[in-house]
């Protein structure tokens, strides 16, 4: 091959590249498309929390909020599916035709259905036949041992001394004590030494003597 049609291929060849490149540009924003939208329940119109809302067979989604509301970007003609424990899950295939790039969708999920094992449920005599079934009542003895001693205040203080709190009780911890610091940013903040109340507590507790050791 001689270098002028080597040349001559290889300017063609980048030619094409950039008309293709150029083409895709172009083309791709229109196909992109914005979906604003809200899942609920089909029987009482509640928003459900916590779907799943993603493009069938790629690895893009996204989750609705706690009112069921949801934003996601997606090309015309991809396939949305949406789920969530408990309900059937949906597909919505995005029209090609659809004019703009930002559509308003309400989908609706029902709820699944599922079988319990059959229960039978029998009705006694009267009043005074309840009374003497409850009151004759046999409990287990390990099961009223275990439920003393899940209820017994010391068990319970030093479960609750050793549990570490939760996200919901974390969270408002770290407020709290933004908020603390932030009201006395810029200055001294107060001690307790001087607090009359704090005095007060640290009195009635010598009285009842707290601070007396066991023996």
């Amino acid at each position: 091959m001689s270098k002028g049609l080597f040349y001559k291929c290889f300017i063609f060849f980048v030619c094409l590249c950039n008309v293709s490149t150029i083409t895709q540009a172009q083309v791709a924003p229109d196909r992109l498309i914005q979906i604003n939208g809200v899942v609920m329940t089909s029987d009482s119109l509640y928003g459900i929390p916590d779907a799943i809302v993603s493009v069938k067979n790629q690895n893009k989604g996204t989750y609705t909020s706690e009112q069921g509301v949801f934003a996601l970007v997606c090309f015309k003609g991809d396939t949305i599916q949406f789920k969530s424990l408990g309900f059937e899950a949906k597909d919505y295939v995005v029209p090609n035709d659809i004019k703009g790039n930002t559509i308003s969708l309400v989908q609706l999920l029902s709820q699944d259905t599922f079988f319990l094992n059959e229960t039978i449920i029998h009705a006694l005599p009267s009043k005074e036949n309840f009374n003497f079934a409850f009151q004759n009542l046999s409990i287990d003895d390990d099961k009223y041992e275990l439920a003393r001693r899940n209820s017994n205040m010391a068990m319970i203080r030093m479960m609750s001394s050793i549990m570490r709190p939760d996200g919901r009780e974390g969270q408002a911890f770290a407020q709290k004590d933004a908020a603390y610091r932030a009201a006395y940013a810029g200055q001294q903040q107060p001690m307790n030494i001087l607090s009359p109340i704090k005095w007060g507590q640290f009195i009635e507790a010598w009285k009842r003597g707290d601070f007396r050791k066991k023996r």
